[in-house]
């Protein structure tokens, strides 16, 4: 009893306790770096108050504030210097602090490490902002699920789960695996995974998502992947992968940044030994103008103008179902000259459709399909799903045939209702015996690029179903938006000719390739490079890897979650709504358009400082002013990115 009321009193406490100091460690990560640099302003301005009655309480107050608001970066700085040997910003800035406190300035090196102090935060604050996506992702992760085996639930962590397993999803329980559901109707929450705002009705044979959540219904889902492997579990590999990937020009400037503060330091300690003996400059005069010199001279604002922009991008896009793998391809997408699409899966939905019935003879169309919905019932063939399924659609009664055989290549033979059909491509007619009717309308269909299938009995051809894989509704307004951004467009695809050319007109392409084997779709992207410039290639991922790989910019449709997709692209549409290829697109050219702007405005300021310090002279509190308020503008400037619909750019805002 005891030892049972003990362990009680130990579950009962023990989560008090851990919860809380969770909590504290929280909010010093999340909110320290900040409070830290609003202490130092405030002891600044104590100290401040202070000099009108003791200049010795001012300035230990004053080195308070030093301490308060430069440990952080000074911690960073000496751990660049001792771990790689190298210099960074941080040192410089707190070694032009200290050296303004070393000929009395402590009010100006106090507020330089405020505001240096205050621009660290602010770019910390931009650097959790894009990684707040990942955790809004990582609470939304299952820890358990209910297995069920022979009629039992039992409770288990979501790693115990193997494929081939069966779980219960409960109203309102969020899906702990991938999976297909086996029992039960719901709708179901995506928005997690594809961004789609609108639940899904989910069925018997549907597939779900881990993470994704349940609506009013019960789901008994089979499960298909591991924990480790789920799509919702690649999601949060790669966006966490595309936040530590920087692009070139961040990799430049880093590379720059330590080249640069060798210079400036060699600069300000010629500036303060040299004036003084060429000339009759005072030593601290020297000294004075050489730490105005290693203020305005630092590489903040420079450093600050990349990578802060590039993660609200990032950031910004995963928000909307649009996975960038970094910011090295949202520079590519900047510069996209052709966007080639594939055909199946991507321009169109990828499955045929039913598009025409056409009756022979005595028969009406109704006849003619369910005729042949009854033959194609006991099919797996694409085209026979289609046919069964529009039968379903019209509401016709379909039957089951005596006989059926399927003869591979050509169609299938059944026996129906007391008579013999035959169901397949036109070319398995007799020539002799096709009628000239019937052979000008399989014609004129197949002009149209649709597939044509002809129903035949005993007295010859009844009727011809045509059928078309629906162009997405929304194609045809993409290639427009592309159009007006200047982007040429082109399809490559494995399908006929005529096929292509249809898609095409509908959609309003110009360049068409079709009958395109894998490795000839590589060898027609690397045309397009060579003659236009950067590529973007968008595909299913599965069938079109290798021209994924070979464009400057691989985009797979990820709603279906392929491992090639989430793989080989470097962008996934995760919402498999390709409007966002011209969002895409127009994120990178906006986001490109920020860090010219702050990479401008940041190398102007800080050139204008530096002349204005050697030419007239400033003071240490108008260049820390100058040097720092440049820095904040440029993170600010790029923390735009992160708000607002990415649609938008498309249309210039």
């Amino acid at each position: 009893m005891n030892s049972s009321l003990n362990n009680v009193d130990r579950n009962v406490h023990s989560p008090i306790v851990k919860p809380s100091i969770h909590s504290v460690k929280s909010w010093i990560a999340q909110y320290g770096e900040g409070a830290a640099a609003l202490l130092s302003g405030l002891l600044i301005a104590v100290a401040w108050l202070l000099g009108n009655v003791s200049d010795t309480a001012s300035v230990l107050v004053y080195l308070l504030a030093f301490i308060v608001g430069g440990f952080a970066k000074a911690k960073e700085g000496l751990e660049t210097l001792i771990q790689e040997r190298d210099l960074d910003v941080n040192l410089l800035m707190i070694v032009a602090a200290i050296g303004a406190a070393c000929i009395g300035y402590w009010a100006e090196g106090a507020v330089l490490i405020f505001i240096f102090s205050l621009s660290g935060a602010l770019e910390s604050y931009t650097m959790a902002r894009s990684h707040r996506d990942i955790s809004s992702l990582m609470e939304l992760k299952p820890e358990t699920a209910v297995l069920y085996t022979d009629g039992q639930e039992t409770v288990v962590p979501i790693e115990q789960l193997s494929v081939g397993d069966t779980v219960i999803v409960k109203p309102g329980e969020r899906i702990p695996s991938d999976g297909v559901v086996k029992g039960g109707a719901s709708a179901v929450n995506q928005a997690s995974i594809t961004g789609e705002s609108v639940p899904v009705d989910k069925v018997a044979g549907d597939g779900v998502y881990a993470g994704t959540l349940n609506g009013q219904g019960i789901l008994f889902v089979e499960v298909t992947q591991t924990s480790e492997s789920s799509l919702f579990a690649k999601i949060i590999r790669l966006v966490q992968e595309a936040q530590s990937e920087k692009p070139a020009s961040q990799r430049f400037i880093e590379r720059f940044e330590r080249i640069y503060a060798r210079v400036i330091i060699a600069g300000t300690l010629l500036l303060v030994l040299v004036p003084p003996v060429l000339s009759a400059v005072s030593w601290s005069d020297a000294f004075y103008k050489a730490m105005v010199f290693l203020v305005v001279a630092s590489p903040c604002a420079l450093v600050a103008s990349i990578m802060p922009a590039v993660l609200s991008a990032v950031s910004n896009g995963a928000r909307q179902g649009l996975l960038v793998k970094g910011g090295a391809h949202l520079e590519h997408l900047a510069n996209t000259a052709v966007v080639a699409f594939d055909k199946t899966g991507t321009l169109t939905e990828g499955k045929p459709a039913v598009t025409d019935v056409v009756a022979f003879r005595s028969y009406t169309e109704e006849q003619v399909l369910e005729i042949a919905a009854s033959i194609e019932s006991f099919s797996e063939h694409p085209l026979a799903k289609a046919v069964v399924q529009h039968a379903a659609e019209r509401k016709l009664e379909v039957g089951r045939p005596d006989r059926f055989t399927s003869l591979t290549g050509f169609g299938v033979e059944a026996d129906y209702k007391g008579g013999t059909w035959t169901i397949g491509k036109p070319e398995w007619t007799d020539a002799e015996t096709r009628e000239a009717e019937v052979t000008a309308a399989v014609h004129e269909l197949e002009q149209q690029g649709k597939t044509v299938v002809v129903l035949r009995g005993s007295e010859g051809p009844a009727g011809l179903i045509a059928m078309q894989d629906r162009i997405r509704p929304q194609a045809a307004a993409v290639v427009a938006r592309l159009k007006q951004m200047g982007i040429k467009v082109a399809m490559l695809t494995g399908d006929q000719e005529r096929t292509a050319q249809a898609v095409a007109r509908e959609a309003g392409i110009d360049l068409v390739y079709a009958r395109l084997l894998p490795e000839e779709k590589v060898a027609r992207i690397k045309e397009l490079r060579q003659t236009y410039g950067k590529v973007a290639m968008v595909g299913d991922g599965v069938n079109d890897a290798p021209a994924l790989a070979a464009a400057t910019t691989g985009i797979a449709m990820g709603g279906a979650g392929s491992d090639s997709a989430l793989e080989t692209a470097d962008i996934v549409l995760m919402n498999d709504d390709t409007r966002n290829i011209a969002t895409a697109i127009a994120l990178g050219q906006k986001t490109k358009k920020i860090i010219k702007q702050n990479l401008v405005f940041s190398i102007s300021v800080i050139v204008l400082l530096i002349a204005a310090n050697f030419l007239q002279g400033i003071a240490l509190p108008l260049g820390v002013v100058g040097h720092e308020g440049s820095t904040i503008l440029v993170i600010l400037n790029g923390l735009r990115l992160l708000r607002g619909v990415p649609d938008r750019f498309a249309s210039g805002e």
